[in-house]
């Protein structure tokens, strides 16, 4: 039996998964980390957390699992976009990660706009600047932390700083390049004019690899960390969004991915480039050669549902424990007994501001229309249907690019509710089907090692094996008719408060 091993590593865990070359699961094992917030809006992680997740949960599936690290093909990676690891000249991390929902670098972006121009930014980058993408956070220490930036010798994102835990290699992937804001999008290379105008050295960036390339072998050193065998094959990866659709099959145009993870995220195959030259969805490099995605992104999908759990759902989560059954499906069961629309309850999802179809890092999450009748059982529907109305922004976004939306399959955390897939084919007037595989970017990053290392001929081929529809949940007419009312006040609210929101921010900088 020869194995694939897919590496995630999350925001809030690493989940490392083997899989049997037919695409199954043999054993996985998950870690988590802490997230740290030392100011409102930000939100760093220590990148020795990564590796350390990453050496126990692969040593915990080769025990579980008793394979040989020896039949192991492959390796891929996957992993939170964004995320800025800054090393020294002796490969020492500089400063925590500032991760892919920080959101201090709002300054940044007005000074990358100012110095690319705005037009030209979108023409090479495919999008404007956001506080999420990388770039901006490293004009942020050279701004703030000038001692620190004067340290650089190489800049990595989180998936990539693992990669150099492995192979001692220096390198990424095009699909996680892209949501740094320093690729040309459609050469699929380091952009020199964006290095230039930012005064961003060249040497501080790692080669760039499609996704399913070799990109080097586990060292000795590694081995002895993890277990792995010396010389296995670790693959270019992707970034967690296009891992995940790699392994929710979304490898070809028609079919379009929603997931609900701390993110949440609309995403859609192209074979083309096409750009929303508003900059409200995103353009990045696919992780199929060739190929590209546009992706819409609500930044507290998930998220806001962690939230609520652990402020305001102490009761679920003593009795869930009790039963044996995870927090969510009491939470579900509770939100399903109120009726559509929360009986005038809506939330707005910023919590840590937005991205789709709002650029704001000002923007806050908000509960309207409470009232004395209204119970903790209404605001926790409000919730999750805040989330699927801003996923329904980013598809409506999608489909006034003329992308087609036949078929939408929902994946991450909140994949697993039939509340909230049921919800969300209500809000997009669409079939929502589940995949034969439940592990998303794990999936995807070992069918990318599985195309560096022979053991498929490529990725499209690969997935139409691999990967099955397994059930549909169809829209409510009535319920959709419900839900377009309500939406219409929703997507008003944020207009309503804008101003507000940055008068706000200004105050409570004073």
């Amino acid at each position: 039996m020869e194995y694939l091993l897919g590496i995630d590593i999350g925001t809030s865990g690493t989940k490392t998964v083997l899989f049997d070359n037919g695409g199954n699961t043999v054993s996985s094992a998950t870690a988590e980390y802490p997230l740290y917030q030392p100011r409102i809006g930000w939100a760093e992680q220590d990148p020795e957390d990564w590796w350390k997740a990453v050496c126990g949960t692969v040593s915990s599936v080769l025990k579980q699992s008793g394979a040989s690290p020896g039949k192991i093909k492959g390796i891929g990676l996957s992993g939170q976009m964004h995320g800025l690891v800054l090393l020294d000249s002796g490969n020492n991390v500089l400063r925590r990660s500032i991760i892919w929902c920080d959101q201090r670098s709002g300054k940044e972006c007005d000074e990358i706009t100012r110095l690319v121009g705005a037009e030209r930014l979108i023409s090479i980058t495919a999008n404007p600047a956001l506080t999420g993408f990388t770039a901006s956070k490293i004009l942020w220490v050279r701004n703030n932390e000038p001692e620190i930036y004067a340290e650089i010798n190489k800049i990595l994102l989180p998936k990539d700083y693992i990669r150099f835990r492995l192979t001692g290699v220096f390198a990424t992937d095009v699909s996680d390049a892209s949501g740094m804001q320093l690729l040309n999008i459609r050469t699929r290379r380091w952009s020199r004019e964006m290095l230039e105008k930012l005064d961003i050295r060249r040497e501080w960036l790692g080669e760039v690899f499609e996704s399913c390339e070799n990109t080097g072998t586990v060292t000795k050193r590694a081995a002895e960390a993890t277990g792995l065998a010396r010389g296995t094959i670790v693959a270019g990866g992707a970034g967690d969004q296009a891992a995940g659709a790699v392994g929710n099959g979304i490898v070809k145009e028609g079919i379009i991915s929603s997931t609900i993870g701390t993110s949440g995220v609309v995403f859609a195959h192209m074979d083309k480039m096409e750009i929303d030259m508003e900059g409200r969805v995103h353009t990045f490099c696919h992780a199929v050669p060739g190929c590209w995605h546009v992706m819409g992104v609500t930044q507290g999908a998930g998220l806001s549902l962690k939230w609520f759990r652990d402020n305001f759902c102490s009761d679920e989560k003593k009795e869930a424990e009790l039963m044996g059954v995870d927090p969510y499906v009491l939470m579900d069961k509770e939100a399903s007994e109120i009726a559509p629309g929360a009986e005038g309850v809506l939330y707005l999802p910023y919590l840590m501001g937005e991205r789709t179809p709002h650029l704001d890092p000002y923007a806050k999450a908000v509960f309207f229309g409470m009232s004395a009748a209204h119970t903790k059982a209404h605001m926790l529907r409000a919730v999750m249907e805040g989330v699927a109305c801003s996923l329904r922004d980013c598809m409506e976004i999608i489909r006034g690019m003329g992308i087609d939306a036949a078929q939408v399959r929902a994946s991450g955390g909140g994949g697993r509710s039939p509340l909230w897939r049921q919800m969300q084919a209500d809000m997009f007037n669409a079939d929502i089907c589940t995949t034969n595989s439940g592990e998303g970017p794990a999936l995807g990053a070992a069918i990318l090692a599985g195309v560096a290392s022979g053991v498929y001929p490529d990725v499209v081929s690969a997935c139409n094996s691999i990967i099955t529809v397994r059930d549909t949940i169809s829209p409510d007419p009535g319920v959709r008719k419900t839900y377009d009312r309500y939406y219409e006040i929703y997507k008003n609210l944020y207009k309503h408060l804008k101003s507000d929101y940055r008068d706000m921010a200004e105050l409570l900088e004073e």
